[in-house]
């Protein structure tokens, strides 16, 4: 199914940022969203998961098909890595964590507590848990920070796989990460500051 986003409005702190902004995310596409900092691509990615409320507009096919990934890595640090995993596994009712273990190298770190891992070690974990929600479109906010090359390249080759096998990924990011990917730049879609009253004016 399309993920299809039409005419979409969205505000940060009830101010606008982003007007008049439509696309649409096909199985196996991955389309990258970049824009310079501040410009709202943070705020439309929430908007599209769910977490907040978009002004105006349509977002359509993505009901119960999204899988998030923030700034916040969305891990339980008291809890291991395979305890992580296990865990967000069943809440969306997957099956085994051996294949997120193997796509992010994390088998040596399965029995450490995610609160002792380093950023780099808890940004992988936060993207392994990507592969056991079975959720078809990723929706993933500047995935890449904290990783080495190394394990920049384990993540491009998990979205790759996903992509191969039908999903999709909407991807905000500044780096090149080799996909095949289309780019939506949301610089035009910039929201138009509203006039002000001339309030002086209306005396005069």
């Amino acid at each position: 199914m399309t993920l299809t986003v039409t005419d979409l409005a969205i505000a940060r702190g009830g101010v606008p940022v982003l007007e008049g902004l439509g696309f649409a995310l096909e199985p196996g596409q991955a389309l990258v969203v970049r824009g310079p900092n501040g410009i709202g691509k943070t705020t439309l990615l929430r908007a599209i998961a769910g977490l907040q409320p978009p002004l105006s507009g349509r977002i359509e096919g993505a009901e119960d098909r999204i899988a998030y990934a923030g700034h916040s890595d969305g891990i339980k640090p008291t809890l291991s890595v395979t305890e992580n995993l296990t865990f967000w596994a069943a809440v969306f009712g997957a099956r085994g964590i051996e294949g997120a273990l193997d796509a992010y190298d994390l088998h040596e770190l399965a029995d450490r507590h995610a609160g002792n891992l380093s950023a780099g070690q808890k940004r992988r974990l936060g993207l392994a848990r990507l592969l056991v929600t079975g959720r078809p479109v990723w929706v993933l906010d500047e995935p890449t920070v904290s990783l080495d090359k190394e394990a920049v390249g384990k993540f491009a080759d998990a979205v790759r796989a996903h992509l191969g096998q039908g999903g999709s990924a909407l991807i905000a990011t500044h780096i090149d990460l080799g996909l095949d990917a289309t780019t939506l730049e949301v610089g035009p879609f910039r929201a138009l500051p509203k006039p002000v009253d001339d309030f002086d004016g209306d005396f005069l």
